[in-house]
């Protein structure tokens, strides 16, 4: 049975939907059968893994209210074993819509119980607020991914979620872990940066994943071609990153993949290795399978893109202030 991986924070543009879509890629790179699934009403999920919204006649819409199935609504993609369960706007009604059912928080638990045996990894991007559809994300996950801008506002609502992250916990799911904090949109020439990513260690230990993804050029452009960084360029430093990441989870759920087994044999045969649908880009579309080495606990990796714009300079020691437990 997959691990699921519900990718959350409610503070916007930290790099949930990158992270989401980017970690999903490496995973099924690395030959993990891995399901991607979109629960944000923005479907810049789904965008970004190359589907049109506005054409998706099934959803996780269909799914939370009980229309269709999981399997119904999932979709293959241009990259072998990963499958995605498309967003659609109509996805706003659906908070609406939970409201009266009979344990709402759990409708999407129980929508992944059986779907959740063909994959070894369930990797679910989450809306930035802590409303239902990211608690049912919450409830019928294992672990949670939180992605966090190297930017003193991305530490204030840290606070926020780690205390819905208790509450779910006490009252849904008592197994629920945080699997890692990751820290994105790093510039390793900001003081900044480092100083929060020190604060940042400092409060969750081990918990901070050793790969960081810095500030990249091509993980914004890959999304406009509807492609994870891994296709639109293999060799940029934000693919890099993220099989690095993919490459920890990996790592870390060692036992717990080969405690489950094989996955079902019937996703093997529709997705072998090295076959890729009709779909698939060509080599030069940037496709490639290396897994770089993930820095070092408490460093960062050196340099920058060579498009990456340039500053002028470093910036002055920012000030001393507290943000939600967090002192900078």
């Amino acid at each position: 049975m997959g691990k699921v991986l519900a990718v959350a924070n409610q503070k916007g543009g930290v790099g949930k939907t990158t992270t989401a879509i980017n970690l999903a890629a490496s995973l099924a790179a690395a030959e993990h059968p891995t399901l991607l699934m979109d629960i944000d009403p923005q479907a810049n999920c789904t965008s970004g893994i190359g589907i049109e919204p506005k054409t998706v006649s099934s959803s996780t819409y269909e799914v939370l209210i009980g229309d269709v199935p999981v399997e119904e609504a999932t979709r293959s993609t241009e990259m072998p074993f990963l499958d995605v369960v498309p967003s659609h706007i109509n996805l706003v009604g659906a908070e609406i819509e939970m409201v009266d059912v009979t344990e709402r928080e759990r409708l999407l638990k129980k929508a992944l119980r059986r779907e959740r045996r063909k994959y070894d990894f369930v990797v679910i991007d989450c809306p930035p607020s802590l409303g239902l559809l990211t608690l049912n994300a919450l409830t019928a996950s294992n672990a949670v991914v939180i992605p966090v801008q190297a930017e003193y506002f991305a530490l204030e609502g840290l606070g926020q979620l780690l205390n819905t992250i208790k509450i779910v916990r006490q009252h849904l799911n008592p197994d629920l872990d945080i699997e890692g904090v990751l820290l994105t949109m790093f510039d390793t020439r900001l003081r900044l940066s480092n100083q929060i990513a020190q604060e940042v260690r400092r409060y969750f230990g081990d918990k901070v994943f050793d790969a960081i993804v810095q500030r990249n050029v091509r993980l914004g452009e890959a999304p406009s071609f509807g492609k994870p960084a891994l296709l639109y360029d293999a060799n940029s430093k934000g693919a890099n990153n993220y099989m690095a990441l993919a490459q920890e989870v990996i790592d870390c759920n060692r036992r717990y993949l080969d405690a489950d087994g094989a996955v079902d044999d019937a996703f093997r045969k529709d997705h072998p290795a090295g076959t890729p649908s009709a779909n698939t880009p060509s080599p030069e579309a940037g496709a490639g399978n290396g897994q770089p080495a993930s820095s070092p606990p408490g460093s960062a990796p050196d340099g920058s893109d060579d498009d990456e714009e340039q500053r002028s300079g470093l910036p002055h020691q920012p000030p001393v202030r507290e943000a939600n437990g967090f002192s900078l």
